[in-house]
């Protein structure tokens, strides 16, 4: 594939996954030529996604956006550092996790638990939340341990595998494993205390 070809491609991100241009090569093209469209395009894959995970964290969208750029930016000037044993993506949403967390110790504050989630109108995800089901949902994890929500949102919401879970969260597979084990019974337990009834 020649130069002009893969510069096409970068600026379409859907076309771009289905002929096959992996994260870990758009990166690496990145690396060697310094061409802001590669780093763009993997931006556009994520942007949302990171977005809304390092949410999770932070509670303020403003302060999410700006640290998913904070993440990028590390990850724009970490030459070397990303070492191909996880995906891209993993590596990223471990740099996110990190940038959100020096947010949180920089201003001193605490993970809210009782932040509401649904009302707050940037998210990227509004349109979905706006379903019943899934405000409980949300209302559930919102009340569970902050390790078991991170777990269940990185598996079901990223479809991170739990080799790939335990890279972000710093945990061996097993420890991965009982916390979504432990968040599914715990989110099970507060659906049922919020009324929730299946069909």
């Amino acid at each position: 594939m020649g130069r002009g070809e893969q510069v096409e491609i970068v600026g379409q991100t859907e076309e771009s996954r289905e002929r096959g241009i992996a994260d870990e090569e758009l990166y690496k093209l990145y690396l060697e030529t310094l061409d802001s469209r590669y780093l763009k395009e993997l931006l556009a894959r994520y942007r949302e996604e990171l977005t809304f995970f390092i949410y999770g964290y932070v509670r303020n969208m403003e302060d999410a956006e700006d640290i998913m750029l904070e993440a990028f930016s590390v990850a724009a000037t970490s030459k070397g550092k990303f070492s191909g044993k996880s995906s891209f993506k993993t590596w990223l949403f471990a740099i996110g996790k990190n940038q959100g967390l020096n947010f949180l110790r920089k201003n001193k504050q605490a993970l809210p638990l009782n932040e509401d989630i649904v009302s707050s109108s940037a998210t990227p995800d509004v349109e979905i939340l706006k379903n019943e089901r899934n405000k409980q949902l949300y209302e559930a994890l919102r009340q569970i341990n902050p390790e078991y929500r991170q777990a269940l949102h990185l598996t079901y919401f990223e479809g991170m595998s739990n080799d790939e879970v335990a890279l972000v969260m710093k945990k061996s597979k097993k420890q991965v494993y009982n916390l979504i084990a432990r968040g599914k019974q715990a989110c099970r337990e507060a659906l049922i205390k919020l009324g929730f009834e299946r069909d």
